[in-house]
């Protein structure tokens, strides 16, 4: 909306301030700011709400609003006075305003930072979290316009009003004047609001997807009047999975004498339904869509899933089709999944949903799956169908206009039918976002992602989203700082998906190894090393073996202390015929449950080959019953701590001959377990969803790579998971030595009044100055446009010294001949330099500076940039080849803890040069990690600081030392994250 002449044009209309926002209830609705044009909205919005609710706004009686309060709530200079409004289908539900007053009271300009507020919200919309949403919005605008308290008065009376203030996380203040409430809110955002916040918001989008998983009615709109057809086979899907709620089958080309179809209500719109619907199923051609979008609106329709095709995937005419398909939908307050959707389902005994082109429902089931791809949709469910595994939910986004699989995260969270979460992804909308709700989903149930359109450098076709820089290498690292399992593809991740599901989580890395084949178990073994895993040596029962040998082979295993998961390998056996046995799997199934449900509760993993029957039996066990409670440890007994030998085991009787790598990473590791640190922790809201306890079923592999990768992530996300439980932190020391007022200072002085969007890069000194206030000593340097100049400069700063060159084809190319180090008085000085510029050129082009040389050590680099997506990231690497051209650089999301920067220098492979690799000594990686949550802190304090590398960072035996650094700065870029609640808008 554009405001009229009448506004002041020296405040245009603020349109980034118009948002969609998902609702407590999980519908949807808009908030924009208030214009000249609202006159009859406000006036309708006003006579719908109750005479008790205006006298709460008032104070008094106020039937209605007068030709001068009409002006004054329209009328706005989008600075002082602001008036924001939430409206469903056009209309107001609820309005916001707030005015700049003085220390009196009175109406004020800026510098003046207080402002009164006041709400007003329809009856028939309260509940909802209207009012929750506009404080966030209008506390967000204020900010932005130097405003930093707001003050209210509320009647005693208004519990609900002063209910949405206390419960904001805002620091607040409160007193009783003159029989009401006087209320003053600090607008800064606390972690206590944040957290109020991101709890609304998880609520409110779960609810959403909630909503379209179990609608009590679903209208299919488009359904053939013959067989076939998108529609019509919908309608039939729907009603062969026994769809518990009530269905219609909806297209205006109906015949009027038509009244069923299939044996449901006809009709040729929705208005002709006596009742509302809750879920339409759109399959008609997309030039037919807005039609059918606003009748379901104007008739109360909750959610849309859009089969329709011929969006973005069909370029910009398409993508244009697609935002107004999404603003029209979220104008009603409807939420979609799609377009291009393959459908939804949901197996739950209270609904069974089948709204998919699916042409089998799914048994029911703990896994939940999310895909943005009908064609991946098609082969996961396939997939799982065949092993045996049942879904709990599953939804098919096509071009992912409206629901993500952030929203799917939402969704999963909180429910208990979902034990694990699968996710395709070809794009991540908001990554900074899916690695919050991620590392807190995680901490509860296991999340299984498979990243498609990884290396093509753009989005899908569709997917219009925000583009991130960042490598792919450095998205799977950041998942897995948040426990996601990443894996690489649909096949790995059913694999995972499968024995998360149905196994307890293994408490270590120790994996017992049986079978009646010596050459499938020591093709087991090698996989469980290259894994990183800690197999035991393979026990051979030989071709002879019979069921009840694997039974009571198993059950010893299990009841084994020093091993923490079990993989089974089989082959046909030899009966008593002396015939191989290749069809009674069911036997060995038997057997193999049998003894799983009888011991200690540790996953259990089958290979087999050409055994008829076995991986349907072990699959056969009640995929449909309700979930067994798991016990609170990871494995079903007392926890133990990270890195220690569990009860009765012994550390030393567990560890395999001469493992390169450690069990719970598969990464060189010179410490001990305990050394090894965690991403950083999630905080739970609920408590942990209920899952299988003791094995039913039992996941069966055709290959012993698959069955040892699927244990090694499982292995991999419980030490997450256990190092999860305790939270790692920023050690209070840094404020000590930190000068965060006077670093903001600086920037301020360095960017200047009118900064310039693209940033400006620091020289040598400001980077000092800079560093120098976070407690980051930079070593510094000298110019020496000659020798005489570079002589002067070793005498300022004492022998020995380093000559380099700083020209950027030469810059730390040591392997060039750019540097000349040790040189230890100035006859060598003066060598060197000659040889410097008779060998690569003149001063003027080598720009040579000199250096005062740094203890010996190992050289590293430190890096921490800004990412418009992801938001800030800190990474680490060996300087040279190992970073740059084995691409051996590790990564963490910004605020790093303590254990992130352990973890961050122990993750790349070339860790082991930093303890003593080969003899040689080992480095302080204590001040190594100390720099990097320096550096942390420094970003994240001041997002103005867009980039800082420190190279070379030389770690020596005792302390570290920073021989180059380059800083930008540049305008801070936006945290949609610290916002106010908003869906995107694409």
């Amino acid at each position: 909306m554009e405001p009229t002449p009448e506004q002041s044009p020296h405040h245009a209309y603020p349109d980034h301030w118009e948002a969609d926002v998902v609702l407590r209830d999980g519908g949807t609705a808009r908030i924009r700011p208030i214009t000249t044009d609202d006159a009859e909205r406000l006036v309708s919005f006003y006579e719908q709400v109750s005479d008790e609710s205006k006298y709460y706004r008032f104070f008094a009686p106020y039937p209605r609003l007068s030709d001068r309060d009409v002006h004054r709530f329209t009328h706005h200079d989008y600075v002082d006075r602001v008036g924001l409004a939430v409206t469903i289908g056009g209309e107001f539900i609820g309005t916001v305003r707030y005015d700049r007053i003085n220390e009196q009271g009175r109406p004020a300009s800026a510098p003046a930072d207080e402002a009164e507020v006041a709400f007003l919200v329809q009856d028939a919309h309260q509940g909802r979290g209207v009012a929750s949403a506009l404080l966030e919005h209008i506390a967000a605008v204020a900010r932005e316009r130097g405003i930093r308290r707001f003050a209210a008065e509320v009647l005693p009376a208004n519990t609900k009003m002063i209910k949405v203030f206390r419960d904001a996380g805002y620091t607040q203040q409160r007193s009783f004047e003159d029989g009401s409430v006087h209320l003053t809110l600090d607008l800064e955002p606390t972690e206590k609001s944040l957290a109020v916040q991101r709890g609304r918001e998880q609520r409110a989008e779960a609810r959403s997807v909630q909503r379209l998983l179990a609608p009590g009615s679903v209208a299919v709109i488009g359904t053939g009047r013959t067989p076939g057809g998108v529609g019509r086979t919908v309608l039939r899907n729907l009603l062969a999975a026994g769809f518990t709620g009530r269905t219609y089958a909806v297209n205006r080309a109906f015949d009027d004498g038509l009244t069923t179809l299939d044996g449901v209500p006809a009709h040729r719109s929705l208005g002709e339904i006596d009742e509302r619907v809750d879920l339409a199923v759109i399959a008609v051609p997309a030039h037919r869509v807005p039609e059918a979008v606003a009748d379901c609106g104007e008739h109360g329709v909750q959610g849309l899933v859009v089969l329709s095709a011929g969006y973005a995937e069909r370029g910009s005419a398409g993508r244009e089709l697609q935002r107004e398909l999404v603003r029209q939908a979220r104008s009603y307050g409807m939420r979609i999944i799609g377009p291009n959707a393959f459908g939804i389902i949901n197996t739950a005994e209270s609904v069974r949903l089948n709204a998919s082109l699916a042409p089998e429902s799914p048994a029911r089931g703990r896994i939940g799956l999310f895909t943005q791809s009908g064609a991946i949709g098609i082969a996961l469910l396939s997939g799982l169908h065949r092993r045996g595994a049942g879904l709990s939910s599953f939804i098919s986004a096509g071009n992912r206009a409206d629901v993500s699989g952030n929203d799917f995260l939402q969704y999963s969270f909180e429910d208990p039918d979902t034990d694990v979460a699968l996710l395709y992804l070809e794009s991540l909308g908001n990554p900074r976002k899916f690695t919050r709700l991620a590392r807190r989903t995680a901490a509860v149930k296991p999340v299984v992602v498979v990243k498609g359109a990884r290396h093509s450098g753009t989005n899908p076709p569709g997917h219009a989203v925000p583009v991130s820089r960042i490598p792919d290498a450095t998205v799977s690292a950041l998942m897995r700082q948040a426990g996601v399992i990443r894996v690489d593809t649909v096949t790995e991740m059913v694999d995972a998906g499968l024995l998360l599901a149905d196994q307890p989580l293994p408490a270590g890395p120790r994996v017992a190894i049986l079978g009646n084949s010596e050459s499938l178990g020591l093709l087991t073994y090698d996989a469980c090393l290259a894994e990183g895993l800690r197999p035991r040596p393979p026990v051979d029962l030989t071709t002879a073996a019979s069921p009840q040998d694997f039974r009571d082979a198993l059950a010893e295993a299990l009841a084994d202390g020093t091993c923490d998961a079990v993989i089974v390998t089989a082959i046909p056996w030899v009966g008593e015929n002396g015939n191989a046995e290749t069809g009674d799997g069911e036997v060995l199934a038997a057997a193999l449950r049998g003894a799983a449900a009888g011991g200690p509760a540790k996953p259990v993993a089958v290979v087999h080959v050409e055994i008829g029957g076995l991986a349907e039996a072990l699959a056969a066990a009640s995929s449909t019953a309700a979930p067994r409670t798991r016990p609170t440890t990871l494995a079903g007994r007392p926890a133990t701590t990270p890195g220690t030998a569990a009860p009765g085991a012994s550390a030393t009787t567990a560890t395999p001959p001469a493992s390169p790598t450690t069990a719970a990473t598969g990464t060189a590791a010179p410490t001990t377990d305990t050394a090894q640190p965690t991403a950083a922790t999630p905080t739970p809201d609920t408590p942990p969803a209920a899952t299988p306890a003791t094995p039913g079923r039992i996941p069966a592999y055709p290959a012993a790579e698959r069955a040892v990768r699927a244990m090694a992530e499982a292995v991999k996300y419980a030490q997450w998971r256990r190092q999860a439980a305790t939270p790692g932190k920023v050690p209070e020391f840094l404020d000590d030595t930190i000068d965060e007022p006077g670093t903001a200072a600086l920037i301020d002085t360095l960017l200047g009044p009118a900064p310039d969007p693209r940033g400006r890069p620091l020289t040598h000194d400001e980077v000092r100055e800079l560093l120098g206030r976070y407690g980051i000593p930079v070593r510094p340097t000298l110019p020496a446009p000659d020798a005489e100049a570079a002589v002067a400069a070793a005498a300022r700063l004492g022998y020995p010294v380093a000559l380099k060159t700083t020209a950027p084809h030469l810059r730390h190319r040591a392997d060039l001949g750019g540097v000349r180090l040790d040189l230890a008085d100035e006859e060598a000085l003066r060598r060197a330099y000659g040889e410097l510029t008779d060998l690569l050129g003149k001063p003027a082009e080598l720009l040579p500076v000199v250096q005062a040389m740094a203890p010996r050590g190992v050289d590293t680099v430190v890096r921490a940039s800004i990412d418009a997506a992801a938001g800030a990231i800190l990474s680490f690497g060996l300087a040279g080849a190992p970073s740059e051209l084995l691409g051996d650089t590790a990564h963490r999301l910004v605020p790093a803890t303590d254990r992130d920067a352990a973890e961050l220098i122990r993750s790349i492979k070339a860790a082991p040069v930093l303890f003593g690799w080969r003899g040689s000594a080992p480095v302080d990686t204590a001040a190594l990690e100390e720099l990097l949550l320096r550096l942390s802190r420094l970003v994240d304090d001041h997002p103005e600081v867009v980039s800082v590398a420190l190279e070379p960072v030389v770690v020596a035996p005792q302390g570290i030392t920073v021989l180059g650094a380059s800083v930008r700065l540049a305008p801070p870029p936006p945290r949609g994250d610290l916002g106010p609640r908003r869906l995107p808008n694409y």
